[in-house]
């Protein structure tokens, strides 16, 4: 099901400030060569994500879905002088891509890539986040919004990518476990007394998250 018109996606890029260089190469070369380049923020998105970014001023940022790095140079855009963005990937072949890509980058000393299973390593860190980012396997989004809530400082955020999984959500049935795990999370989500938030009809979907004070 297609939710937006490419027309109108196209007007929103017309009218988006455009990434930089350096964020152009990335997102071309991965349009162009990546098997699931579909996988990829849109560079609307992209913006969006660097805006929120540095509203918040992020101390300390984590993303669950590395792919090519796009996203996570995107969420850089406002770190603190000494935060740190711990980024996960579970594929090694995408992983190489984007510490390359982190490497020859303005944040190489602050982007943090983790190559493993997420519900694994999220345990492991000791940091009290104030944004983080879901856009992995569309199974395990429950999972690790439970991981990452209590970890989550007052105020902070979770944006989860593909919220509305191409239309899916909205058949009857709703059919297709990918479709069917993202309804479960959205309905998770929304049951939450620790949190609140605000779904953005953005590309397939952007649920904006915020811990209660």
């Amino acid at each position: 099901m297609e939710l937006i018109n490419p027309l109108v996606e196209k007007y929103a890029e017309q009218f988006t400030t455009p990434d930089d260089a350096f964020l152009q190469e990335i997102h071309h070369h991965t349009l162009t060569s990546h098997p699931h380049a579909h996988m990829l923020s849109s560079s609307v998105q992209g913006k969006l994500l660097s805006f929120l970014s540095t509203i918040l001023r992020p101390t300390y940022v984590l993303e669950i879905g590395t792919f090519t790095g796009y996203s996570a140079l995107c969420l850089a855009a406002g770190l603190l002088p000494d935060g740190e963005l711990h980024t996960l990937e579970l594929r090694e072949e995408d992983a190489a891509t984007a510490k390359k890509n982190f490497s020859t980058s303005k944040y190489a000393k602050q982007i943090h890539l983790h190559i493993g299973n997420a519900l694994d390593i999220i345990p492991t860190f000791k940091f009290e986040w104030d944004l983080v980012f879901i856009d992995a396997d569309k199974t395990g989004y429950t999972d690790y919004y439970e991981l990452v809530v209590p970890k989550l400082k007052k105020g902070g955020w979770i944006i989860a990518d593909n919220v509305l999984f191409h239309g899916q959500v909205l058949e009857d049935p709703i059919k297709g476990k990918n479709a069917l795990s993202i309804q479960a999370f959205n309905e998770h989500v929304a049951n939450d007394i620790r949190t609140e938030q605000v779904m953005l009809t953005v590309r397939d979907g952007l649920l904006l998250i915020k811990k209660k004070d």
